[in-house]
C-alpha cells in the first residue's frame, strides 16, 4: 500500500492580527532613568558612608532599571511592530509613538506603506497559442501584519512569484487581438484585462495578509520572433476591413445612382447597359487611383 501526502495551500495555524496599545514610552523612561539615577546615589552613598545596605539596594536597582530600558520602542507613521513572547505572537502596535512593553518581547517591524513593483517581462502564449511578452505593475500593502509574517516565510518575495504566476495564468485567458467582434482581448480591452489580473492576483495574497490596491499591464509586445509575421497579419485585417468598409459604400450608391435615374426617367437603360454601367461606377468607386474616362464614338 502506498502513502499518500496531502499537501495543503493554507497554513497549519492560521494567525489573525491582534492590536494592543502598549504604555507610552516617555513616563515609563522618566521612571527608569530617575532609578538609575537613584541607583547611582545609593552606591556613592553606600561606597562613603560604607553602608552594605545601599550597596545591595542600589545594584539591583540599577540592573532593573537598565533592563527596563531595553523595553523602550518607537513606532513611525505607517509602520507596526509584531510582539512575540518566547516564540508566541502576542500582538500588534500600530499606534505611532515612543512605547513600552515587556523586555523580554522580540519586536519586528513591518511597514504598511504602500508599495509597488514592475514584473520581468514574461514570454507567455495567449489564448490562441502565440507567443507574447508581457509584463505587470501591481501596486499592494499589508493589511494583517500576523498574516504576512507567519503564513508566509517572506511576503515580499511572496507578492512578486505569486504576482507573475496570476500574469501568466490571465494571459492565457485572453488572446493579443481581438478576431471576432466584442471578444476581450489583452490589447484592447485593459480595463477588463486589468480587472481581471487584480482579482487573480489578490486570490493568491489574501492568505500574506496583503490587499492589492491596483494591477495593470506596463508592457504587451508580440515575441520577437513572430513580431513581423504579426505585423504584417495586422495590416493585412486593416486592409481587408478598409476594402469591405469601400465596398459596402460603392454598391450603396450605385444602388441609390440606379434608384435615382429610374425614379426621374432620366434615360432608358436595358439589362446590358445597367450591368455595363454598374460595372464602370463599381471601377471608379473602388479604384485607389483615379481612373481615366473612355469615350465611345461611333460612325
Amino acid at each position: 500500500m502506498s502513502d499518500e501526502f496531502v499537501i495543503s495551500a493554507k497554513p497549519n495555524q492560521v494567525m489573525k492580527e491582534i492590536l494592543i496599545e502598549p504604555m507610552s514610552g516617555l513616563g515609563t523612561m522618566t521612571g527608569f532613568l530617575v532609578g538609575i539615577v537613584v541607583a547611582l546615589g545609593c552606591f556613592v552613598g553606600g561606597a562613603a558612608i560604607q553602608s552594605p545596605t545601599l550597596l545591595i539596594i542600589s545594584i539591583p536597582l540599577g540592573i532593573v532599571c537598565i533592563w527596563g530600558l531595553c523595553g523602550l520602542f518607537t513606532v513611525n507613521p505607517n509602520e507596526a511592530k509584531v510582539l512575540q513572547l518566547f516564540g508566541n505572537y502576542q500582538g500588534t502596535v500600530r499606534q505611532p509613538g515612543l512605547r513600552w512593553v515587556n523586555p523580554f518581547f522580540a519586536k519586528r517591524s513591518i511597514t504598511l506603506r504602500v508599495r509597488n513593483f514592475e514584473s520581468e517581462k514574461l514570454k507567455v502564449n495567449d489564448l490562441t497559442g502565440s507567443p507574447i511578452e508581457i509584463a505587470a505593475i501591481v501596486v499592494w500593502r499589508v493589511i494583517d501584519t500576523a498574516e504576512a509574517i507567519f503564513h508566509v516565510d517572506d511576503y515580499n518575495n511572496f507578492v512578486k512569484v505569486q504576482s507573475e504566476s496570476a500574469l501568466r495564468n490571465m494571459a492565457l485567458s485572453y488572446p493579443y487581438d481581438s478576431h471576432e467582434a466584442g471578444e476581450v482581448a489583452l490589447q484592447s480591452h485593459t480595463a477588463e484585462v486589468a480587472e481581471h489580473l487584480k482579482t487573480e492576483i489578490q486570490e493568491r495574497l489574501t492568505q500574506a495578509g496583503v490587499e492589492v490596491m491596483e494591477a495593470r499591464i506596463s508592457h504587451l509586445a508580440y515575441a520577437p520572433e513572430i513580431a513581423q509575421a504579426m505585423l504584417q497579419r495586422q495590416q493585412a485585417s486593416a486592409i481587408i476591413a478598409a476594402r469591405q468598409k469601400i465596398v459596402e459604400g460603392a454598391v450603396g450608391m450605385v444602388e441609390m445612382a440606379m434608384e435615382h435615374l429610374a425614379t426621374n426617367k432620366i434615360v432608358e437603360l436595358d439589362s446590358a447597359t445597367k450591368a455595363s454601367l454598374v460595372s464602370n461606377l463599381l471601377v471608379v468607386l473602388c479604384s485607389e487611383r483615379g481612373t481615366q474616362p473612355m469615350v465611345s464614338v461611333s460612325s
